[in-house]
């Protein structure tokens, strides 16, 4: 399971994005930029999950990863759950299929609208503070409708290997650990029912090694402090933390190795768990092999000794592919010229995008076949944390096509 999801194939020179020549796809989208999604890679996806994921797992997608709505009701069909972050995922969600019940919001700072929302909806609130618990209790008092929260922990170890961490600092995420007993009074409340526990330690982690142990210490830590819960444990998110290859020498997370590791773990807690529901929440693994941002380039240059491409998207796009979204040192995400598959001759090319900044950087110092006007090029790796985390609005540039193949 060490191998990239996204397998390139052509045909004439053309890239073949969900089985299509990569220029009957752009003319179906009608112009660059555009986001394409391949629903199939998707799918071979989570039944790569299913099939090594213990059985009594309930595999949620994480909207953040990338809520287009299309590739949401979509998704809806092959997951069992979502994890929603702010009202507008929220409502995603509950335009799809999915039943509410196995809808959660997560998240700090959510607002009284957006708490009354996931009252009125029926859904798990993932609570992220005393002052949350405090007003999710008053508003589904007020509403006289019950609903089920998890306590998000913030725990007391961190997740190693990962490319955010999300746990075992002060943190905005979660409550302490070490809080829960001065809460365990105001946990007992006749509309809301804390069924269980929301652990996220970290994100795009590859180790397989990390995130088993990760998954040890989270069920050590759901052990010491279920005695919190009034009515015992009965759901348990272990979060998710799954990394996707971005970069030369980065592998595949092995989940083949998670699963197996994962099964015997539940195993050992089948007592604890005999009553519980437990979650895997996963966004950019899921969707962020199957996603690619397409360019067209529009100029050609040199300058002082280097040839450069001028593209007709950038940074206000694809924020995370110009480097400017958590990397300390830039790294190119893998780039192809979509209609050149088949030219083994390379030059080394730096490609920018049209934005009046020199941190609109779409590659630098590729090695890649001779580049003209007209080209197209195609960012993989981009189906999570694409446009949804850029800054659209700057200089008032046009939205890219989406479309969901």
């Amino acid at each position: 399971m060490h191998e990239c999801l996204t397998k390139l194939r052509s045909v004439g020179g053309q890239l073949l994005v969900a089985d299509s020549p990569l220029d009957e796809v752009l003319s179906r989208v009608g112009s660059t930029p555009a986001y394409l999604y391949d629903r199939h890679l998707v799918a071979q996806r989570v039944d790569v999950l299913r099939r090594c994921l213990p059985d009594q797992i309930k595999l949620h997608y994480a909207i953040k990863a990338n809520p287009h709505k299309e590739l949401v009701a979509w998704i809806s069909s092959q997951v069992d759950g979502f994890d929603v972050a702010s009202q507008g995922e929220l409502d995603l969600a509950l335009y799809s299929d999915v039943s509410p019940a196995s809808v959660s919001f997560a998240g700090p700072g959510k607002s009284l609208t957006e708490l009354q929302s996931a009252v009125d909806a029926g859904i798990i609130v993932s609570v992220e503070s005393a002052t949350e618990l405090a007003r999710l209790q008053s508003l589904a008092s007020a509403s006289a409708r019950p609903v089920q929260a998890l306590l998000r922990l913030n725990p007391d170890f961190q997740l190693r290997r990962s490319g955010m961490v999300m746990g075992g600092v002060a943190s905005a995420f979660g409550i302490d650990v070490e809080l829960l007993p001065a809460l365990e009074s105001a946990l007992k409340h006749d509309y809301v029912d804390v069924i269980g526990f929301h652990v996220y330690a970290g994100s795009q982690n590859l180790d397989a090694t990390a995130l088993s142990e990760g998954h040890v210490q989270t069920l050590a830590l759901v052990e010491r402090v279920r005695r919190f819960l009034p009515g015992g444990l009965r759901y348990l998110n272990l979060g998710g933390g799954f990394g996707i290859p971005y970069f030369a020498g980065d592998l595949s997370c092995d989940v083949e190795t998670i699963g197996y590791r994962l099964r015997k773990l539940l195993d050992e807690s089948a007592s604890m768990l005999e009553s519980c529901e437990v979650v895997l929440e996963l966004g950019r693994y899921l969707v962020g092999e199957a996603g690619y941002y397409v360019m067209t380039v529009a100029d050609v240059k040199e300058s002082r000794g280097k040839r450069i491409a001028i593209v007709d998207g950038g940074l206000h796009h694809h924020l995370a592919n110009s480097g400017n979204l958590g990397q300390a040192i830039r790294r190119n995400y893998p780039v192809v010229v979509g209609n050149k598959m088949d030219v083994v001759q390379r030059e080394t090319i730096s490609i920018s995008g049209p934005l009046c900044t020199p941190l609109d950087i779409v590659g630098s110092d590729l090695e890649l076949p001779p580049i003209e006007i007209g080209d197209q090029i195609v960012v993989l790796q981009s189906g999570a944390y694409g446009l949804s985390a850029s800054p659209l609005g700057f200089l008032s540039r046009e939205a890219p096509a989406e479309i969901l193949l």
